[in-house]
């Protein structure tokens, strides 16, 4: 097929003869109007539609600060503290390049959990964007991950004895535990090989995992169409041009729209980075600014506030707790028998694997420890199967019986609170609450395929609510 070049006029501006040439060769306008120009979205996006936009400007202001680090910091055990003081101390503007680091990586979360609840709420999730939302989880783990990583490089107190904590609880896998702690580790503690093979993770391999899942999402968001706060899919109405009838384009109407939301960003996020970068000790522990060391371990050991609704389930799995999580078990069990619709065979392939749980969670058998990180793994990953749990007869919450309000409500303070006693040091009170909360964060999920159903659900309108400004 022979080559053909977009002709145009003689005197077109040399900026459209431009671009005309890098079409010919690369689809830049296609992709430009694909995947933002010409994508059509729902009218009535409100506020909760402005975080993933904002997500991928921290996801660039993390590279491009993240870069800037890497110019200057020592990936060494005896080296990596100094060169931290010294970006902050002798770099020019290292100390807001650092700032704006650290202080990203916060907001990037407070984003992420406010994006994940919009999509709780508007039922995002649901068919036909079930791989959309398996993207964004796969994303939350990068970014888990990532976090993670990075969270050794300072090597402070709590970076030193954080990761030696959280890479302990592998230990507790039965038979391969100590030897993939071993793995994970480089040596027998959190030493130099540790810290080199954090590095590594957190500047190449998990960003070009993370960049590509991020362009996975967007592609098949913008391949089924955006949900909207009504949960009604806008191509069931089509105009006579083919663009649904209730969609505006997203330039520049979104654009601006995003572009006040970051306006609004910008001016919070550089408050916090000017005037309390450390935020009390929630955004930088004030022990990781004490160098790491092996010899003085830290009163009180917690990850960073993103992770402790995690952590604090993973600290809530105590020995007396495991009564009470198998009788759970048992009670759950019964309840499938009579109230799910499932085969005869299934009810019995879950009976027999409620009693190999209930047999191990035995003290003489497994520990409450492994259960722990059993349960801090799977309060992560039940994420991920929302669209099979939810059977709802509409997906916003707007159409469902007033009471599912109050059933995320508890969920949302449930979550809440065990992040909250998450940074605590923890008290025997604090421990019952946070069993309690556990208890209600893992009941929404495995009792919603009956709830959401259950109720009186309003008539979802056959087009979309809108009400111009």
């Amino acid at each position: 097929m022979a080559f053909k070049e977009t002709k145009l006029p003689a005197n077109a501006p040399a900026s459209r003869r431009a671009l005309g040439w890098i079409d010919d060769r690369f689809p830049l306008s296609k992709l430009w109007n694909d995947q933002w120009g010409k994508y059509y979205a729902p009218k009535n996006f409100n506020v909760w539609y402005i975080f993933g936009s904002l997500a991928m400007l921290v996801l660039v202001l993390q590279i491009v600060t993240g870069i800037f680090l890497t110019m200057h910091y020592k990936p060494d055990a005896n080296l990596a503290f100094a060169s931290v003081e010294y970006i902050m101390r002798e770099v020019p503007s290292g100390w807001l390049v650092r700032y704006m680091h650290s202080t990203g990586a916060s907001a990037f979360f407070i984003i992420i959990y406010l994006h994940m609840t919009r999509a709780l709420l508007y039922g995002s999730y649901r068919k036909p964007r079930e791989l959309i939302w398996l993207f964004g989880f796969a994303i939350f783990l990068c970014l888990m991950a990532e976090a993670f990583f990075g969270y050794l490089l300072p090597w402070g107190q709590m970076s030193y004895w954080g990761a030696q904590v959280i890479v302990n609880l592998f230990g507790a896998i039965p038979v391969i535990g100590p030897d993939l702690s071993l793995w994970i580790r480089g040596d027998y503690v959190v030493s130099d090989a540790t810290l080199n093979r954090f590095f590594a993770f957190h500047v190449i391999a998990i960003p070009l995992v993370l960049l590509g899942l991020v362009a996975a999402h967007l592609i098949a968001l913008h391949e089924i169409g955006s949900n909207n706060p009504d949960g009604i899919e806008v191509k069931d109405h089509l105009g006579p041009d083919g663009h649904p009838l209730d969609s505006i384009p997203s330039h520049p109407y979104y654009t601006v729209h995003d572009l006040f939301g970051v306006s609004v960003f910008l001016l919070i996020f550089s408050c916090v980075v000017f005037f309390a970068p450390e935020m009390g000790g929630y955004f930088l522990e004030y022990n990781n600014f004490l160098p790491g060391d092996s010899l003085k371990t830290p009163l009180h050991i917690a990850p960073t506030w993103y992770f402790t609704p995690f952590y604090s389930v993973l600290r809530a799995t105590t020995a007396d707790f495991m009564w009470v999580l198998m009788c759970f078990v048992a009670a759950y069990t019964v309840f499938i028998w009579l109230k799910s619709r499932l085969s005869l065979v299934t009810k019995i392939i879950i009976a027999v694997v409620a009693l190999m749980a209930i047999f191990g969670m035995l003290p003489q058998v497994l520990d409450a420890k492994f259960w722990g990180v059993v349960f801090f793994g799977s309060s992560v990953v039940v994420l991920a199967f929302m669209p099979w749990l939810d059977h709802s007869l509409v997906k916003s919450i707007r159409y469902r019986p007033t009471w599912h309000k109050y059933v995320y409500a508890v969920f949302f303070i449930a979550f809440i609170t065990l992040g909250v006693l998450g940074t605590l040091p923890p008290t025997p009170v604090g421990t019952i609450i946070s069993q309690v909360c556990t208890l209600l964060y893992f009941s929404f999920f495995l009792f919603m395929p009956w709830w959401s159903t259950m109720g009186k659900f309003k008539k979802v309108p056959d087009r979309v609510v809108f009400h111009p400004h």
